[in-house]
């Protein structure tokens, strides 16, 4: 009897305080080493992200120095010289002026620097594929009725369809619907980072830029000057569901908002308030836009796009 009266007594009394501390500590470092882990992850993702647009500039540069030309913008009877796909001289169809565009219509001679679905913009994959220069193969349908240098998907390419957008544009390492591509503006050439949903005539995407406001300032510290709106490296991308044809500051898709700068990319040093939609802001004091660390880090408010070099 005694000795079932000491078992209860165990029982009721429960854990000591000892024990107790023991879990708790316990728990603390399993969730300290996920998050830890996490935050390594995210950190090689970063690296290996650097890495890849480096890898990119340098396929760049080699191409255009034993072609003399940019991938894409190549004309014939170079192109076709060279076993690349032929293409007209219209603008932004193969035209040589070393400046990635895409064609308007077969009637019009405008070119434009952000329909990523055609033209040059298209081709520029192509080439730089096919001259084994990057690692990726992208695959392209060229449409047997429409005789110009590029594709103009349609129905627009997505996700889900067949070929999906993954056949068309590079995969970022840093997430599975980050995209690369390429977009021109005065006169300038970019590799941009973002989200991506359809492309046809250009991105689109419905969803944030895709990189949080922590990401985008390491990879931008990393290559350039850490800052949203000057150097080659700048909080700028493509997004036809916010700004029809034309780059834009990533912020978190209110492009519009107070000290943006409007569209075109243009940097600006108006005050630019605090919002939970901000890539960049200088808490409404007039000066240098600064990436939203304090507030907004691992928020996905962010796009970067990368001027070639």
């Amino acid at each position: 009897m005694n000795h079932i009266n000491r078992d209860k007594s165990a029982l009721q009394s429960g854990f000591t305080l000892i024990e107790l501390s023991i879990v708790l500590v316990v728990i603390g470092l399993i969730i300290g080493g996920i998050l830890t882990g996490r935050d390594l992850m995210d950190v090689a993702a970063q690296r290996a992200q650097v890495t890849q647009m480096q890898k990119y500039s340098t396929a760049v540069n080699t191409f255009r120095n034993k072609y003399g030309y940019l991938p894409g913008d190549i004309p014939d009877p170079q192109a076709s010289g060279f076993g690349f796909q032929a293409r007209s001289t219209n603008r932004g169809e193969g035209d040589g002026n070393g400046v990635l565009e895409s064609y308007g219509d077969s009637s019009d001679s405008q070119a434009y620097g952000y329909a990523t679905g055609s033209g040059e913009l298209a081709v520029f994959w192509q080439d730089i594929s096919t001259a084994g220069l990057i690692d990726t193969s992208v695959i392209y349908n060229v449409s047997s009725n429409v005789p110009k240098i590029a594709l103009n998907p349609s129905p627009n390419v997505t996700l889900t369809s067949s070929p999906g957008i993954k056949d068309w544009l590079p995969t970022s390492k840093i997430g599975s619907n980050i995209f690369i591509y390429v977009f021109s503006l005065n006169g300038l050439n970019y590799f941009a980072l973002s989200t991506v949903d359809t492309i046809g005539g250009t991105v689109q995407s419905s969803e944030n830029p895709g990189l949080t406001v922590q990401q985008a300032y390491n990879i931008d510290k990393k290559i350039d000057d850490g800052l949203p709106q000057s150097g080659s490296v700048t909080a700028c991308y493509v997004n036809f569901n916010v700004v029809n044809y034309r780059a834009i500051w990533a912020a978190g898709g209110n492009i519009q908002g107070a000290g943006t700068g409007g569209s075109g990319c243009a940097a600006t040093t108006a005050a630019t308030p605090y919002a939970t939609t901000n890539c960049y802001d200088n808490t409404n004091v007039a000066g240098t836009e600064t990436y939203s660390l304090s507030q907004n880090a691992n928020v996905q408010n962010c796009a970067l796009s990368f001027r070639f070099q």
